[in-house]
C-alpha cells in the first residue's frame, strides 16, 4: 500500500492557491515547534462569505496537501461554516493521511482559525 494518498500526491505536486493576499481580511500564522512545519493563510471576506484564500507553507508534502486542501473546502463558504472545518476533515477529503502525519491537518485547521479570529477582531474594532 502507498502512504500516501493520489489526493495528497495531487495537492502536494499541485498545491491550489498558494500565494499572499496583500489586503487579506484575515491572516493567521501558526507552527508546530516539534516537526518545524509553518502555515500561514490570508482570508478575503464580503458579506461573511470567503471569497479568496490564499496560503503560505514550509513544511512537509502532508503540510503542503493539508493547507492546499483546507483552502478548497472553505473557499465560497460562510464565516460560520469556515468556522466548523475540523482537521479530521481535511484529512478525510484527502483520502486519509498517516496517523504521524495527522498534526499537518491539525495545522490547517489551526491556520484557518487563527485567520478567521483575526478576520472578527479586525471586523469588531472598524
Amino acid at each position: 500500500m502507498a502512504l500516501y494518498s493520489d489526493k495528497v500526491m495531487d495537492h502536494f505536486r499541485n498545491p491550489r492557491n498558494v500565494g499572499v493576499i496583500e489586503d487579506a481580511d484575515g491572516i493567521g500564522e501558526v507552527g508546530n515547534a516539534k516537526c518545524g512545519d509553518i502555515m500561514k493563510m490570508y482570508l478575503k471576506i464580503e458579506d461573511e462569505i470567503i471569497t479568496d484564500v490564499k496560503f503560505e507553507t514550509f513544511g512537509c508534502g502532508s503540510a503542503i496537501a493539508s493547507s492546499s486542501m483546507a483552502t478548497e473546502l472553505i473557499k465560497g463558504k460562510p464565516v460560520a461554516e469556515a468556522m466548523e472545518l475540523t482537521n479530521k476533515a481535511v484529512a478525510e477529503a484527502l483520502d486519509g493521511l498517516p496517523d504521524y502525519k495527522m498534526h499537518c491537518s491539525v495545522l490547517a485547521e489551526e491556520a484557518i482559525q487563527a485567520a478567521l479570529e483575526d478576520y472578527q477582531t479586525k471586523k469588531s474594532a472598524s
